[in-house]
């Protein structure tokens, strides 16, 4: 009786790795505390994922499958060949051959507990990685003993961890500066939507009222009478048949002007040659032809030179030939009279009241434009060109819609920019436009954020465009993380999607897929070419991290 009292007692101290009146004993060795339920009972064990199959307490931990989920072996490699359950449940767990549990957990006192896969139990190798008390490899398979390193381990985790919490509140604190900066630019777009509503619909108003103009100047101006040969009045034909003459006497005198000045340089040029041959000729030469050119050219010279023109004169001159504008002749003044012939005949009218005057102007004119509208009149201006006052008014009506065009495509770009998606809380659009850029290889790669991506070439030739930026999504990722954090790890990631880049030689237009993690700054951290001419950048970014209280797209255990 006592030795089976005994053998139980072994066999309770094998199953359940310690002491049996310690806390730990509770649970048999490999146990995690989320799990320790199922093994409460000292004499016999039901498989977790079977409860039908009830075995009894010497089972557990013999390094025999007995269960078929392999809950009867939580501190051996006995079950090591059953699938593993992903992700692991300890609470409804109904899936057969598939692991009730996920793996042999390692309480890491001084450390952060954990799990090892079943595969790792007693093969021979320290996993401090996942088990830093050494806890996993209790058979010294090989002679290895595996120290408890959990205390220097959890210290230089808890130093990376103090200094992954400061970058992860750095990243913080400019997310929510990004975010900040978008509100405004948001803020900033809405107004300015405002605005240009009011904008148009004064403009709307103004070309409305600008069509009346010009409606209402063609009419006055068809009732106008003939005006003579120019288009006008005497006064009229004369100012342009002067404007004419003037014109042409100007050419004469500039034509004049430059003859002159052209004379003037050949006569000095003569001067001086005629002047160099009498100082330089040898009087004692015997040539009559010579003398006789050489006293004629002393005579000329006893003459006199010709008289310079006046420095005023020339001025004068000089004046005359400026255009018209500068001498502040202006002559539509006279060309574009209103006063026609039979006006200035009938001036009677001006000792007219002038409410009555303008009475009587009015209705003739109104029936000089009903006479020409129904064929009884000729239009006088119908094969002349359009007045100067039609112009301008039709001018004016042209800025107008020009100005009203102008502001309706603004308007639409700011209400297509307002319904873009650019991430949560907007994030995206603070940073629309920005530019960063890493070297990798023969190349330089650049991603300006919502915008393009670039190939850069460091030995000179032209750049590549590898996308233009189509939308933000989301993509699934399963990563190892780097010790550095620089990387993606696993989870959802959101993705921004560049297409339509340029052509790839005998391939598809080059794209990128930008996928990014949180991280304190902006930046890349690698690029691949996973096919021909489809690229993928991991970039970093305080945008990618997530707002204090959500956990969607959180990288597991570390964010940074």
């Amino acid at each position: 009786m006592r030795e089976s009292i005994l053998t139980r007692l072994v066999y309770t101290s094998i199953i359940y790795g310690g002491i049996a009146f310690s806390a730990d004993a509770q649970r048999p060795r490999g146990v995690g505390p989320e799990f320790a339920k199922f093994y409460k009972t000292t004499d016999t064990f039901a498989c977790i994922s079977n409860p039908s199959i009830i075995l009894p307490i010497a089972s557990l931990n013999d390094d025999y499958c007995d269960c078929p989920d392999g809950s009867d072996e939580p501190g051996t490699s006995a079950c090591a060949h059953i699938s593993p359950l992903s992700p692991p449940s300890p609470v409804d767990n109904t899936l057969n051959n598939k692991l009730a549990l996920p793996g042999f957990y390692c309480k890491n006192k001084g450390h952060n507990p954990g799990y090892v896969p079943f595969t790792a139990v007693n093969d021979g190798v320290c996993d401090y990685d996942l088990c830093c008390n050494g806890s996993d490899e209790w058979q010294g398979v090989g002679g290895i003993k595996c120290e408890d390193k959990c205390k220097e381990i959890g210290k230089e985790w808890r130093k990376h961890d103090e200094e992954r919490k400061r970058a992860l509140g750095a990243a913080s604190k400019r997310r929510a500066e990004l975010v900040k900066e978008a509100g405004r630019l948001r803020k900033e777009m809405e107004d300015r939507l405002q605005s240009l509503q009011t904008e148009i619909q004064g403009s709307e108003i103004k070309v409305h009222n600008l069509e009346k103009e010009v409606a209402e100047v063609e009419r006055a101006e068809k009732g106008k009478l003939v005006k003579g040969p120019a288009g006008g009045g005497k006064l009229s034909v004369l100012g342009g048949l002067a404007k004419q003459r003037i014109e042409e006497l100007l050419k004469n005198v500039d034509r004049v002007k430059n003859e002159r000045d052209d004379a003037r340089r050949r006569l000095a040029g003569l001067e001086e040659l005629l002047t160099s041959f009498k100082e330089e000729y040898n009087p004692n030469f015997n040539d009559e032809g010579v003398k006789r050119a050489v006293r004629a050219w002393e005579d000329y010279i006893a003459q006199g030179k010709a008289p310079d023109l006046n420095n005023a004169l020339e001025q004068d001159l000089e004046q005359i030939m400026k255009p018209d504008a500068e001498n502040g002749l202006n002559w539509e003044e006279f060309q574009d009279a209103d006063e026609s012939d039979v006006e200035v005949l009938y001036n009677f009218e001006q000792y007219l009241p002038k409410p009555l005057r303008e009475w009587l102007n009015q209705k003739l004119r109104d029936l000089r434009v009903f006479l020409i509208e129904n064929g009884i009149l000729a239009n006088p201006h119908s094969d002349a060109s359009e007045s100067a006052a039609v112009t301008k008014a039709k001018q004016s009506l042209e800025a107008a819609k020009s100005a009203l065009r102008r502001e309706q495509d603004e308007l639409k770009s700011h209400q297509d920019d307002l319904a873009k998606e650019y991430g949560l809380d907007d994030i995206f659009r603070a940073l629309k436009g920005q530019c960063i850029s890493t070297d990798s290889g023969e190349y330089t790669y650049e991603l300006c954020w919502l915008d393009r991506t670039t190939q850069k070439p460091k030995k000179g030739g032209a750049n590549v465009g590898m996308g233009n930026f189509v939308r933000v999504d989301t993509v699934m990722v399963d990563e190892e993380l780097p010790p550095n954090g620089k990387g993606l790890g696993s989870g959802e990631r959101i993705a921004l999607r560049y297409e339509n880049g340029q052509f790839c030689w005998n391939g598809p237009n080059r794209s990128t897929l930008v996928v990014l993690a949180c991280a304190e700054k902006d930046e890349v951290w690698k690029i691949t070419e996973e096919e021909k001419c489809v690229y993928r950048m991991e970039v970093g970014t305080p945008a990618a991290c997530q707002p204090q209280g959500t956990a969607k797209g959180v990288r597991e255990k570390d964010e940074l």
